[in-house]
């Protein structure tokens, strides 16, 4: 896969629609292209102990952040015609599906891929987080869980392995 765009969200707590980071990764014939990070309002507006603890964003980094609709036209155009890529795509496809269903938008029905699950079938045994198998590709994710940095991790993943 040389034309993709990698996409990776930050939840305030455990509701799918309460993302409060994207990161996107643009790859166009093997080579980065764009990429696109930003804080989001999350809605449900509040944070749980777990996730701020997971990703260091609390309710004071998003209080001014603009809300998801605002932020996706930045990016909706970047992203146009590729597949999404993420590093368990059950995670972040159903969270952009659901904040789409939250703000009362239409979902495109972008056709997704997931990293997670090639590095399973690629890499049988041992563990299969983002940092382990972006490691196997050569790549150091040192910021785990900001959006922007999983999102290029995810990408030299799939440049690898998809």
């Amino acid at each position: 896969m040389k034309d993709f765009a990698a996409i990776d969200f930050e939840t305030a707590n455990n509701e799918r629609c309460s993302v409060c980071s994207v990161g996107v990764v643009i790859y166009r014939d093997g080579k980065k292209v764009d990429e696109f990070y930003s804080l989001i309002k999350p809605e449900p507006e509040y944070y749980n102990y777990w996730c701020s603890k997971v990703h260091g964003i609390t309710r004071e980094d998003t209080e001014d952040a603009p809300i998801f609709p605002e932020v996706w036209r930045q990016i909706e155009a970047k992203i146009a015609g590729l597949p999404l890529v993420a590093h368990n795509k059950a995670f972040d496809e159903s969270c952009l599906k659901a904040v789409f269903r939250c703000y009362q938008m239409d979902y495109p029905d972008y056709d997704f891929y997931c990293t997670l699950a090639q590095s399973r079938k690629v890499w049988k045994e041992g563990h299969h987080n983002l940092d382990i198998i972006a490691a196997r590709c050569g790549y150091n994710l040192e910021q785990h869980h900001n959006a922007l940095a999983d999102a290029e991790a995810c990408a030299a993943i799939a440049l690898e392995i998809l």
